[in-house]
């Protein structure tokens, strides 16, 4: 039981929403990303769609307990927790 372990699956868990947030401002609006991203903040919207890439947290947590990552998974749990605590606050 490795503690790096944790720290990977919370890096994986920051990328997948990362990842899932630009998608979701890619194709499902006129803007590209950085401008998509101010206007969604100036309208206060920044956590709904940080949450909105979360979902593909789901997809690593599930590939990391099938792969026998068991420690990896449990940092997924933790950057999901992590990052819906900071969508309270942005």
């Amino acid at each position: 039981m490795r503690k790096s372990d944790l720290l990977v699956g919370a890096m994986i868990a920051f990328a997948a929403t990362a990842v899932g947030s630009f998608l979701f401002i890619s194709l499902f609006t006129d803007y590209d990303f950085t401008a998509g991203l101010q206007v969604i903040k100036a309208q206060g919207n920044l956590g709904k769609i940080i949450t909105l890439g979360a979902i593909l947290n789901i997809i690593a947590f599930f590939a990391l307990l099938k792969n026998n990552k068991e420690m990896m998974a449990r940092g997924v749990v933790l950057g999901t927790i992590i990052l819906a605590l900071l969508t309270l606050f942005i």
